[in-house]
């Protein structure tokens, strides 16, 4: 019976490894299980998260108080800009005008002051500009042409009325002045197109003037003039009529100003110099002054300066009853076409006061 009894609670091995297989089987499914939730509850809280931020930003940025700052930046920068406002065309103009005065450069200056008055005819401030260059360039005609159309325009109580008043007063002799309003409209030509000192309108112009000295060892001093003679748009010119003049000066020891007694010659640069297939034509005039020379009468000194017509080539004489160190100080340049002046420039601009032009070439 023992015997029996014992092998019948005898447990079979393979019971054993079935029994071990499911409890593992069992532990996997735990831990799997165990992970799945706990992943997912971890997405949950991530998710939740996020759309709390979310829900938390957007009233944030709905909210008036937080679109306050975008919006007031742009107030700020146009607060800015009426503080420093760029400059006008206007005002740009009326201060290259004056600095080509400054410089001699009268035909420019005159072209700068014109353009403001083409869209601001009553501007009485460049009109004062045009009326004192004109004056510069001893036209005092077409000065007191534009002096009466301030008069005309400006109310008579005021400083601008008081002032052309006075330099029609005492200024050179003109024809009649008329009473303001009762002008006629040929007045108001001068003061509105004139630019080269002709009352018809611009003819002839200087474009450019440009010095270039060229280093010789054979002489004191070796330089030529590049100068441009424009005709204005649309103008038809009769090349018989123009009549370039070209003063070389020269200052003698140190202080006084004379004609030049250096060689003067010229010729053009462009082929034609009429003025139909070119604008501008250029005029070269030269300048060489030798070491040594001697002095010739007082009455070479009117040949010294390069008197030109176009189409012409010539030269200056040698001569100066001055004796003294010579050195190059500048030139004018004036263009006439027929009797009338049309323009001037001179470098340095203060030859414009000591040698101002004359309306005519023939009145020399």
């Amino acid at each position: 019976m023992r015997t029996l009894f014992s092998r019948a609670i005898q447990i079979d091995p393979s019971f054993h490894a079935a029994l071990g297989v499911i409890v593992i089987l069992a532990i996997a499914e735990v831990f799997f299980a165990t992970s799945y939730y706990v992943g997912r509850a971890r997405a949950n809280r991530v998710s939740a998260q996020a759309i709390t931020a979310t829900i938390a930003r957007a009233p944030a940025a709905s909210s008036p108080s937080a679109r306050a700052p975008a919006a007031a930046q742009p107030s700020v920068s146009p607060a800015a800009a009426v503080t420093s406002p760029a400059p006008s065309i206007v005002d740009q103009l009326l201060r290259d005008g004056k600095e080509f005065r400054e410089r001699g450069d009268t035909t420019n200056a005159l072209a700068r002051f014109q353009e403001v008055l083409d869209s601001e005819p009553d501007n009485t401030g460049v009109l004062q500009e045009m009326a004192q260059t004109y004056e510069s360039m001893q036209m005092f005609d077409r000065a007191n042409d534009v002096w009466r159309r301030i008069k005309q325009i400006s109310a008579a109580d005021s400083a601008t009325y008081a002032l052309a008043d006075r330099r029609l007063k005492v200024g050179v002799p003109a024809p009649p002045t008329v009473e303001p309003g009762g002008a006629p409209a040929e007045a108001d030509v001068p003061a509105r197109k004139d630019v080269g000192g002709n009352a018809d309108g611009p003819i002839m112009g200087i474009s450019d003037v440009k010095t270039k000295e060229t280093p010789d060892p054979e002489t004191e001093t070796n330089l030529a003039l590049e100068i441009g003679i424009k005709k204005q748009p649309g103008a038809v010119i009769d090349h018989n009529k123009v009549r370039i003049l070209v003063f070389l000066y020269d200052v003698v020891n140190d202080k006084d100003i004379k004609l030049t007694d250096a060689d003067v010659s010229n010729e053009w640069l462009t082929s034609k110099h009429d003025w139909s297939d070119t604008n501008p034509e250029v005029l070269l005039v030269r300048y060489v002054r030798a070491k040594t020379g001697g002095a010739l009468s007082e009455s070479s000194l009117s040949e010294a300066a390069a008197k030109v017509r176009p189409g012409q080539k010539g030269r200056g004489s040698k001569g100066s009853a001055d004796i003294g160190q010579r050195k190059y100080l500048g030139y004018i340049v004036r263009v006439y076409y027929g009797d009338d002046l049309q323009a001037v420039q001179a470098e340095p601009a203060r030859l414009l006061q000591q040698f101002p032009p004359l309306k005519s070439p023939s009145a020399r």
